[in-house]
């Protein structure tokens, strides 16, 4: 029975393609190869799973290609950038690489004293960096068992984003930690987050001038790492509904526009422009919170999960109607691709 009061019974009133055989718990992460629409998810289940995508037109299709386990739940995942490989991390306290396109077998590339919570593989550098609850951040070269470099961190890793030479940190206590990947060994700058309450997501500017932060309280804040460019942060309010208030979960650049994306507990996702500070498109909330999204690698696709997010714990956990879905969205060009800002428009 839905529950009383909810204003959506239906998991999927956006009208998007269904990826087929999902996972069986809440979904974690999603991300897309770089190079061809192969889809990962990594799970609550311990699975890391591959679909391959096909667009023909406004229709999509999906085939489930392979999946991996690992001992526990997979928090976070990422793709090689020439679209052979794919890691991912988690409860295991280890990375898996995974040679998804050769068919080989996964093997630990990393390991931490505590769940692993983000990862990235940054090119430029040949390096994999990944951030735990153990307070550390950790450079990985693959052809070595130890880390290259352990970096501390403030407070656990909460959230990551990588735009070379531009990595920002976001852990436990607001703490937002800059990094100039070019002196990958010493902090660039500390930030206190512009958001009061804990921090979810973080995106880097495609620029690499700055970066998005959202946090738990429907609210994601715009800043720019130059002083001289302060003038231009701002922070603004979303999924929210009246006086109830959802965590933004995800936050995406589109590849080709540079507008971006929010997906929230609320479940929903908006697409905004931050240099006209204007909202391009407000999607229909699904029945479920949407904890994690991504954009192809043209942003001719948007891949969103619906799922049961645990914000209110196990007793709004009900086992026999909780079904996680990953949707695929076509984006309109209009919503995506930002606008000249008119004297008339409003930015809620």
């Amino acid at each position: 029975m839905a529950a009383f009061g909810s204003t959506t019974t239906n998991a999927n009133p956006n009208r998007s393609t269904e990826v087929a055989s999902p996972p069986t718990d809440s979904v974690s992460s999603l991300c897309f190869s770089p190079k061809a629409n192969y889809l990962v998810a990594t799970s609550w289940d311990n699975q890391v799973r591959c679909w391959e995508v096909t667009k023909s037109g406004t229709t999509i299709s999906t085939v489930p290609k392979a999946s991996i386990s690992h001992d526990q739940p997979v928090l976070c995942s990422a793709w090689k950038d020439d679209g052979t490989t794919v890691f991912s991390g988690g409860c295991d306290k280890q990375v898996k690489m995974w040679p998804l396109l050769s068919g080989g077998q996964p093997v630990t590339v990393a390991m931490h004293d505590a769940p692993i919570k983000e990862l990235a593989w940054i090119p430029e550098m040949n390096l994999l960096v990944t951030g735990s609850w153990d307070k550390t951040l950790r450079y990985w070269d693959l052809r070595q068992q130890n880390p290259t470099w352990v970096q501390q961190l403030p407070e656990r890793c909460y959230a990551l984003t990588v735009r070379h030479p531009l990595m920002v940190v976001g852990t436990a206590d607001r703490n937002l930690v800059v990094f100039n990947l070019q002196n990958p060994q010493t902090e660039f700058k500390r930030v206190v987050s512009p958001l009061k309450y804990q921090t979810r997501c973080l995106a880097a500017f495609p620029d690499q001038q700055g970066f998005l932060v959202g946090s738990i309280e429907g609210r994601v804040g715009v800043h720019h790492l130059d002083d001289a460019q302060s003038s231009k942060n701002f922070t603004f309010k979303c999924h929210r509904d009246g006086n109830d208030i959802y965590s933004v979960n995800s936050l995406n650049f589109h590849p080709v526009h540079h507008t971006f994306a929010t997906a929230g507990s609320d479940g929903a996702f908006n697409f905004w422009d931050k240099d006209s500070k204007q909202r391009l498109k407000a999607m229909m909330r699904c029945s479920q919170p949407i904890p994690c999204s991504t954009f192809n690698n043209d942003g001719s696709i948007y891949a969103y999960s619906v799922c049961y997010d645990w914000s209110k714990g196990a007793e709004n956990h009900n086992p026999s109607t909780a079904k996680s879905y990953i949707y695929l969205h076509l984006p309109q060009e209009a919503e995506v691709k930002g606008k000249p800002r008119t004297a008339t428009s409003s930015r809620k």
